[in-house]
């Protein structure tokens, strides 16, 4: 595939390709829209190739969305990508103006024009392929390439989207794809923080995060990158730079760990995550196999677990109870065939809990420093607050939480190691 630096090389004038993505906040109205055209021409002018993707204006794709369900209840999912897919279609070609009335030049492109070839999972598709030739030829003409977000073409011509957050896939898979320097995302914050700003007034901006931690922290509840957008990023080894539309300010580098990473902070981030829900199955027959049984029909249902925990059982000799979490928006449709397995698997009766919240730390540092997780126990024991469950990775430590304790678990995990000193 024909590359930004092969291209470059035909056309010496090339200083570096900047692939910046607006998210829907950015491109919320039309002042914003012409603010990012703005950007865009003077990032031109600075010397660079730029090549913009944009998501739909902020509230578009969820009006679309419901004019859909007015139709009809339950939409057909190939229709419903063809209505979603329109709102960066509106957004790419207004941006494009936006340009052209301050002065610049641009032409809009959307997925199927790329083209982003995917896989055919309506509403959840993803990337295989990005042909570059169209984005090229755009720069090769003076033009700004703007690139609508979120959306793609499967190998019959239908058109698809990517799921929410789908236009951060799509701006860091088109810089990997095309060779670019860095992906910009712009949003309506100015870097990644400790931890949610909002209910944490100590949070600090982290200059500089690994692409580790920030899959971690995407992962774990922190909503500022879309995790397959992390994902490809840590890939490819693209650069990526988070930052507010709004200022001219540093953001945040998200890159691979280097020696300047390799520093004192053992945990780089604290993150929680409301969308959780606790299933407790009590009194399954405790032979091998069971467990089995009960996590493969979970999973043929193509719906993910998170913590589990098995303990033995106060409802008879040789039972035991397994506790899990899965999503609270999977919850609904998950109950009805986990209770028919569980009482296949012997158990005498299963109980939830949507009223919990995980709480995380993370840090590359976790790796080398011993008694990370016994400190985090002893933070919220000091608080009151009771773990129901915990999970772990190299560099994460996760704990199930009662829901009305997440403020407070959040600030002293926060505070407690030492990142409102950052």
């Amino acid at each position: 595939m024909l590359t930004y630096s092969s291209w470059a090389r035909k056309c010496p004038a090339a200083v570096a390709l900047v692939v910046q993505k607006f998210g829907g906040t950015s491109v919320g109205s039309i002042d914003r829209i012409r603010n990012v055209a703005r950007r865009a021409i003077a990032t031109q002018k600075g010397g660079h190739d730029v090549v913009i993707v944009v998501s739909a204006m902020s509230g578009e794709t969820n009006r679309l969305l419901a004019l859909a369900h007015e139709v009809i209840k339950v939409p057909d999912a190939r229709e419903m990508d063809v209505v979603a897919a329109t709102g960066e279609q509106v957004s790419a070609a207004l941006t494009a103006m936006a340009i052209h009335a301050e002065g610049g030049q641009a032409r809009s492109l959307l997925g199927h024009q790329v083209k982003i070839l995917t896989d055919g999972a309506f509403s959840k598709a993803r990337i295989k392929t990005i042909e570059g030739s169209k984005i090229f030829d755009t720069l090769k003409q003076g033009r700004i390439a703007v690139v609508a977000g979120f959306q793609g073409v499967d190998e019959h011509g239908n058109i698809t989207t990517l799921g929410r957050g789908g236009s951060d896939t799509t701006g860091v898979a088109v810089a990997a794809a095309i060779g670019a320097s860095s992906c910009e995302i712009y949003t309506d914050v100015d870097g990644v923080y400790t931890t949610d700003p909002n209910i944490c007034p100590s949070a600090k901006k982290i200059p500089r995060i690994s692409y580790e931690e920030m899959l971690e922290l995407a992962s774990l509840g922190a909503k500022v990158l879309q995790i397959r957008s992390v994902e490809i990023a840590m890939k490819y080894a693209v650069p990526v730079h988070v930052r507010s539309s709004f200022s001219d300010a540093e953001g945040t580098w998200v890159t691979g760990e280097d020696k300047a990473l390799e520093n004192d902070v053992v945990v780089t981030g604290v993150a929680y995550e409301k969308n959780e829900a606790r299933v407790h199955v009590v009194g399954v027959v405790d032979k091998p196999g069971i467990v089995a049984d009960l996590f493969e029909s979970i999973a043929g249902k193509n719906i993910s677990v998170d913590m589990i925990i098995q303990n033995v059982s106060k409802a008879g000799v040789d039972r035991a109870d397994v506790l899990f979490t899965l999503a609270k928006t999977d919850l609904a449709r998950a109950k009805g065939f986990i209770e028919e397995i569980a009482k296949r698997l012997g158990s005498s009766e299963v109980r939830y809990d949507e009223d919990v919240v995980k709480v995380s730390i993370v840090g590359l540092g976790m790796r080398s420093h011993a008694g990370i997780a016994a400190k985090m126990f002893r933070i919220l024991a000091n608080e009151g607050i009771n773990i129901q469950a915990i999970s772990t990775s190299e560099i994460k430590v996760s704990c199930l939480i009662h829901a009305k304790y997440t403020e407070l678990a959040v600030r002293t995990l926060h505070d407690g190691f030492g990142l409102n000193r950052v």
